[in-house]
């Protein structure tokens, strides 16, 4: 991805979320996505897709664990 695609990106999110903290970041050795970081913690992947040629979309994939989900 762009660097302009990847701030796009990151503009989105914090006001989606209502949160300054979340970031987009360009993935090492890949040109389709870029990883998402609430601080320094990695949270997931923004996929681009762009096989229409009319029709441009992301996926933003998310995993969160069993252990994540416990009270601390």
């Amino acid at each position: 991805m762009k660097t302009e695609e990847i701030t796009q990106l990151t503009a989105f999110l914090r006001r989606k979320f209502q949160l300054a903290t979340i970031e987009a970041k360009r993935r090492p050795q890949k040109n389709d996505s870029c990883e998402v970081y609430i601080g320094e913690e990695f949270i997931g992947v923004i996929y681009r897709d762009d096989e229409d040629e009319d029709d441009l979309s992301y996926s933003f994939q998310m995993a969160i664990l069993d252990f994540d989900l416990e009270d601390e």
